[in-house]
């Protein structure tokens, strides 16, 4: 289970503004491809699940990931998650060629999973959902892991502040704490980057 805090920030000034009160703190960036995959029935989306391939700066590595059963309360998400890394030339053809995906990824624990749970036949095939991109300023501040996020959708782009928890209720009165001192408008995120992406339109 990956619970975190997700906090939604209204626009770019205010993106900028926390990147710069966090600069020394930061540790890296991270450039993101997110590319979603569904049976053309949607057995994965109808079920609540997410089967992504997520290509890190340039293709330097790739992981397949299925989250499931996502839980958003008050600025908290919860969904079980399963990751694998993979080659990223495996993954590329995977995204030129959909419907090769479960047989080139066939001996992965995370496909067998999909087949098993979801009930995904041997003669199905998968489709492509589509993709966004998303660039992400790592900072280490007060022993957290925030998470600044920056992301481009085709219908626009969303800025979040994230931070993976054990103590969430805890770690996000810390972060509220830090935007309020700094005059730094939030709201809770009352959806992820798949379901915004799904309906095709900014929280």
């Amino acid at each position: 289970m990956e619970v975190e805090v997700k906090l939604r920030l209204p626009d770019s000034n205010s993106h900028q503004k926390l990147s710069i009160i966090l600069s020394s703190f930061h540790t890296k960036t991270l450039i993101q491809e997110n590319i979603f995959f569904d049976t053309t029935n949607s057995k994965l989306s109808s079920n609540f699940a997410a089967l992504r391939l997520r290509f890190y700066n340039l293709d330097s590595y790739c992981i397949l990931s299925l989250k499931a059963k996502p839980i958003m309360s008050d600025g908290i998400s919860r969904v079980e998650e399963q990751e694998e890394p993979i080659d990223p030339k495996i993954g590329r053809m995977c995204v030129a060629e959909p419907g090769q995906l479960l047989g080139l990824l066939e001996s992965s624990k995370i496909i067998q999973r999909v087949r098993r749970e979801f009930g995904v036949g041997e003669n199905e095939v998968l489709v492509c959902l589509g993709m966004f991109r998303n660039v992400r300023q790592v900072f280490d501040w007060k022993g957290l892991k925030l998470e600044l996020d920056e992301t481009i959708y085709d219908f626009g782009t969303s800025y979040e502040i994230e931070c993976e928890s054990k103590e969430p209720e805890k770690d996000k009165k810390l972060i509220e704490g830090l935007l309020k001192d700094n005059g730094i408008e939030f709201s809770y995120s009352e959806a992820n980057k798949f379901a915004v992406f799904r309906s095709g339109k900014l929280p």
